[in-house]
């Protein structure tokens, strides 16, 4: 069947927060979803947008995004594309819209000018691992993810030292 990948909407803000949910399950997290649809509004079409999204469908069924965001590498001193999320529903897995989602990503940073396209993957999820290994992403051991969540942040902030 025919499927489409195009820029989302807000009209989309919904869909996009339920394949979020579903995505958080099935990586074992969904107790670390605490943002709201208005604040993925916001972040995707408030009045600083910080990400963007393209939502796959199939006969106008949504089967699933990609959220993105720009970042900059200094050494290459250019701009990089940053994937946080792609997930595929599960009985639409192995269909090819994973590679459809990625494929598009990586025309969009070319068409940027990306030095850089880059994502994460747990390191439990030797499913995605391999795929991503199969189309030419190389996984990147040695760094290591440093990560302050907003309690830790407001901690280091208030520190006096």
């Amino acid at each position: 069947m025919p499927f489409t990948i195009k820029p989302a909407t807000p009209a989309d803000v919904p869909v996009i927060f339920d394949l979020i949910k579903q995505l958080a399950v099935y990586e074992k997290l969904a107790h670390m979803v605490t943002g709201t649809e208005a604040m993925l509004h916001d972040a995707l079409f408030g009045a600083r947008p910080v990400c963007e999204c393209v939502v796959a469908r199939e006969g106008g069924e949504p089967v699933g995004f990609a959220l993105y965001f720009s970042t900059f590498s200094t050494f290459l001193a250019k701009p990089g594309l940053y994937l946080e999320d792609l997930f595929v529903v599960p009985d639409k897995r192995g269909s090819g819209y994973g590679k459809a989602l990625l494929k598009h990503l990586a025309q969009l940073a070319q068409s940027r000018g990306c030095g850089r396209f880059e994502w994460r993957v747990l390191d439990w999820n030797e499913p995605s691992i391999k795929f991503y290994e199969s189309i030419g992403g190389e996984i990147m051991k040695e760094w290591w993810l440093v990560r302050m969540t907003a309690d830790r942040i407001d901690q280091f902030v208030s520190r006096k030292d």
